[in-house]
């Protein structure tokens, strides 16, 4: 990379797609990006579900699931990187109060800004048992980039980006996420041109 390009860090950012962006798994997307160094980005997309409801999916790995707020919840098409695997998104979980900064779970990654992303099955256990995080976002695999390749599309105008509110992961109806991500920005869909173009 040349050394003039200033290192940016987009952890705990949302990525909104631009309407040029035309590839399946990303039109009209939002991603939340989980991790963002200069060896590449891991994000979950939290506005496309499947028609896998978590019910089904707790059925399969041979779990009951006893919240009854979780039960009829979509399981989102995170991206189309290991999309066998899960990926629970959520609040953070601490540990004792004598050891808070541990993570609970075996497999958590403590994103700057208060959300984890697990990958182990202890927080489908949890989760069955009615315990667990309280606001979870459950996807089947995760978006990647290797190294540059989201600043190359950033440059290509392919993405807007935003600082990410927890609040439109959680609590927004999943068909308003792209337009609030947006209006985090305070712009709404009808202002963005599909045309990719350089000020």
């Amino acid at each position: 990379m040349p050394a003039e390009v200033p290192t940016i860090n987009l952890t705990h950012h949302f990525l909104i797609a631009m309407p040029g962006l035309e590839d399946a798994s990303f039109s009209r997307s939002v991603v939340y990006l989980c991790e963002h160094s200069p060896r590449g980005a891991l994000g979950l997309v939290i506005n496309k579900p499947s028609d896998i409801k978590l019910k089904n999916l707790f059925e399969k790995v041979d779990l009951p699931l006893e919240r009854e707020d979780l039960a009829g919840a979509p399981v989102f098409q995170g991206g189309p990187v290991q999309t066998e695997r899960g990926f629970v998104l959520h609040e953070a979980v601490h540990a004792a109060e004598d050891k808070p900064e541990e993570p609970v779970y075996a497999s958590t990654l403590a994103i700057p800004g208060g959300l984890e992303m697990t990958t182990s099955k202890d927080v489908l256990e949890a989760l069955a048992t009615g315990a667990g995080p309280r606001k979870v976002l459950v996807s089947l695999g995760y978006a990647a980039w290797g190294e540059g390749q989201l600043e190359s599309e950033l440059a290509e105008n392919s993405w807007l980006t935003v600082g990410a509110d927890p609040e439109v992961i959680f609590d927004t109806p999943v068909e308003q996420r792209y337009d609030r991500a947006l209006s985090l920005l305070g712009l709404q869909a009808w202002m963005l041109s599909p045309e990719a173009g350089h000020a």
